[in-house]
């Protein structure tokens, strides 16, 4: 009966917060930031390449569906949102928008008749690209891009959250930030970087924590909790600056080398991350994705010597050997001793293979387990997955070869899952907490996604 109350009081007061910010919060329309020549024309290929690099296609495209045609379901914590489509068709899409109109969903999240858009779109981020990048990007919608006629779902959400009336008093909290790129002045290329984070890529939406109002903590580079880490649909998306994280611990070629193939001698792009890479970054020039790698490695500081590109290396490259906290580990493997624990039994025979008794996978190919945050996360659901379900990395034009791991549902028990499970969150120095056979159980009820 408490619990019921304290919810029946939470929807009162969103409803009151809500009608409140129909009455006295107006609707934003921010101005340009810039004022451009009336004959100014975007670069050829330009707004085809601010697309790639806002990752549009991957929201506004359904599976199986037109590319930017709507269509695709984006889990929230306030629902299902759909997204729309983009494409100039006139009944379904955004055909009979002005520029005006356009800059103002990037910019603030308000289509022409004054609706508010749900924040899954990251206008929160888009509101920092420059006068340039929305006006291209606007030209290649209208006039490049085919127009498809399809209706996406309607979004309809329960109360309170379908009062988009409400998003008003949302938006006077989450777009404290003015509109377009403040660059901190470092250098050339790490600037390019920060726009590039900041703003097109929106780095933070998935890579900074929320608020208790579900806003991103952390949009601009001098914010204190910008890309500190964030959890999405379920998946932790990792702290990407401090001394523990990968931008910091990773080389820089390293680190371009991810961004634009998904993978390197540490690590394969899974999840959100994957389609980030699937969709968007892999079609970024080598340049851009220098830049990308140089801000985040210099974010706090750090001096950053770029290279004028970065090395794939493509050809097979021995494994790493272990490392000091890894040595017992690889002993307890190594030994393999009849009164091993389950957990070690189970890696032996199931993943070793690939991954190897130092925990430090094969380079490129197979990532390493040690010290990985999709091991040893809070979430644990995309680990448990990956292990029922199996995995697969999509190639990319610099690496072209798909990696496909196989998934242990019909071979391992949810107990064995779990003790599986528990063994790679606390071997080779990772210090992860327990899984159980409930949590398993409960991933594979809800089967492949």
């Amino acid at each position: 009966m408490v619990t019921f109350l304290r919810i029946l009081g939470g929807l009162v007061i969103l409803g009151v917060l809500a009608l409140l910010a129909f009455l006295f919060v107006p609707v934003q329309r921010t101005a340009p930031t810039a004022q451009l020549p009336a004959d100014w024309t975007p670069a050829p290929g330009q707004g085809e390449y601010v697309a790639i690099a806002s990752d549009c296609v991957a929201c506004h495209t359904a599976p199986d569906g037109q590319p930017f045609a709507g269509g695709r379901a984006i889990v929230s914590p306030m629902g299902t949102i759909w997204s729309t489509n983009i494409t100039a068709d006139k009944e379904t899409g955004i055909g009979n928008w002005t520029l005006d109109d356009f800059r103002a969903a990037m910019v603030d999240g308000v289509t022409p008749d004054g609706t508010h858009l749900y924040p899954a779109m990251p206008y929160e981020n888009y509101r920092l690209m420059t006068e340039e990048d929305i006006r291209a990007l606007y030209d290649y919608l209208m006039h490049e891009l085919p127009a498809v006629h399809a209706a996406a779902p309607k979004t309809e959400l329960t109360f309170p959250f379908n009062l988009r009336f409400g998003i008003r008093a949302w938006n006077w909290l989450a777009l404290s930030h003015g509109a377009g790129f403040k660059p901190e002045g470092r250098s050339e290329l790490e600037d390019r970087g920060q726009y590039l984070v900041e703003g097109p890529a929106h780095c933070a939406a998935c890579h900074s924590p929320r608020t208790r109002f579900m806003s991103q903590d952390g949009i601009l580079a001098t914010d204190r909790s910008f890309l500190t880490g964030g959890v999405i649909d379920g998946w932790n998306a990792p702290a990407l600056r401090g001394p523990e994280s990968a931008p910091q611990k990773w080389t820089l070629d390293e680190l371009a080398t991810y961004l634009a193939t998904g993978r390197n001698a540490h690590s394969t792009a899974n999840g959100e991350m994957g389609l980030v890479v699937e969709h968007s970054l892999q079609y970024l020039t080598d340049r851009d994705n220098l830049a990308i790698a140089a801000f985040l490695k210099g974010i706090d500081g750090a001096a950053v010597e770029v290279p004028e590109t970065f090395a794939i290396i493509t050809g097979a490259q021995p494994p790493a050997e272990a490392d000091a906290a890894g040595a017992e580990t690889e002993r307890l493997l190594t030994e393999a001793s009849p009164d091993m624990p389950l957990g070690a039994r189970l890696y032996l025979d199931n993943c070793s293979a690939c991954h190897f008794v130092t925990g430090k996978g094969a380079p490129g190919i197979f990532p390493e387990l040690q010290a990985n945050e999709l091991v040893t996360g809070s979430e644990t659901k995309p680990l448990i997955s990956i292990i029922l379900n199996g995995a697969e990395v999509q190639g990319t034009q610099k690496r072209p070869m798909n990696l496909v791991m196989q998934g242990y549902a019909d071979r391992l028990t949810d107990g064995d899952v779990a003790e599986l499970a528990n063994f790679l969150r606390t071997a080779w120095g990772n210090d992860a907490a327990p899984v159980t056979s409930a949590d398993v159980a409960k991933v594979r009820a809800e089967g492949v996604h």
